[in-house]
């Protein structure tokens, strides 16, 4: 701040002067673009489609840092991958922050800046926000909402009800990195080698795929409830079995040593940069191909395939067969 201001106030968020200089001195120096400067109640853009994808999300992670991002990071994360599993093309979003009275203002600028470095790698721009602020011991130091907006191709149609007999289940990597990552954070745990989040925008990974590869079903990207829980979703709302091998689920030693010691299944751990493809029997190879080629796609693996008939069953390591179902809730607290 060129005040020299190190807190948050109660009054940066009542919309004068000081309102007016945070967002001046901090959100624009890092968001700045020509919808966001004019600063006016509504962005206003020209979008040349019909059809566009809508999505919103709130983020509460703790702690703010961890390895691998922060919950700047994580808010475009979040709303872009979301955005692009339903494929479409992310262009915009807005951000608003609920801030904490005495917050540090250097934390707020590192969030901040990482998420205009992640929005720039995403090709995406922050067009339009709002900052309130609580007394403090009224929040916890920063929560934010994003929003976004994608353009969807005419030709394109990702939707679980494409799901048929006879496909294949992709996962875009190792499974439980964030949760395992936070886990560890929060424990005090020293790994090796280090454990990072996989917290990443695969909008580029996603767009890629789509316009080489026919035949993409569905895809989600596996965060809160983990890959688990997004299959079971899948196949329920297509109405098919999903047959899960689970020699050929990518987990890291380190997630899996971490997930033993404290009884998780990675299964239903959150990942952040991970992304779940359905797709037909013969272009499975074709976008295995194109996924393992992005730098997030390292690990990319066919984990199973669809038959009739319902839910989820995962074929075990041993020879054994195990019906997964879906938690009541998630076994950590404020993973996003």
């Amino acid at each position: 701040m060129k005040n020299g201001q190190s807190k948050i106030r109660l009054i940066d968020g009542e919309g004068g002067r000081a309102t007016s200089r945070l967002i001046r001195d901090l959100f624009l120096k890092h968001f700045d673009n020509p919808l966001l400067s004019k600063l006016n109640d509504s962005a206003v853009a020209n979008i040349k489609s019909s059809r566009i994808a809508f999505t919103t999300d709130g983020f509460v992670i703790d702690p703010l840092e961890f390895p691998g991002g922060n919950i700047g990071k994580l808010a475009i994360c979040g709303t872009v991958n979301d955005l692009a599993a339903s494929g479409s093309k992310p262009i915009m979003l807005s951000a608003s922050f609920i801030l904490e009275e005495g917050f540090e203002i250097s934390i707020l600028e590192r969030i901040v800046e990482k998420m205009a470095q992640t929005a720039t790698e995403a090709d995406v721009a922050i067009v339009c926000g709002d900052t309130k602020v609580v007394q403090k011991g009224k929040g916890d130091g920063i929560y934010i909402t994003t929003s976004g907006v994608g353009i969807l191709p005419e030709n394109v149609s990702i939707d679980p009800e494409n799901i048929r007999e006879g496909d294949v289940i992709i996962v875009s990597g190792p499974i439980a990195q964030h949760a395992s990552a936070i886990i560890a954070l929060r424990e005090n745990l020293k790994t090796n080698p280090p454990l990072e989040s996989d917290c990443a925008p695969l909008s580029a990974m996603v767009q890629l795929a789509i316009e080489t590869v026919s035949e993409i079903r569905a895809m989600r990207d596996p965060t809160r409830g983990g890959l688990g829980g997004i299959l079971l979703e899948l196949a329920s709302q297509s109405g098919t079995k999903f047959i899960l091998d689970e020699k050929s689920i990518p987990v890291e030693n380190v997630v899996r040593n971490i997930c033993e010691l404290f009884g998780y299944d990675p299964l239903f751990m959150a990942c952040e940069g991970r992304m779940a493809f359905v797709v037909s029997e013969r272009m499975a190879s074709r976008l295995l191909k194109i996924i393992s080629n992005d730098p997030y796609g390292h690990g990319a693996n066919i984990i199973g395939r669809v038959e009739k008939g319902e839910g989820v069953i995962l074929e075990t390591k041993s020879g054994g067969r195990r019906k997964l179902a879906q938690p009541e809730g998630s076994p950590l607290p404020r993973i996003c």
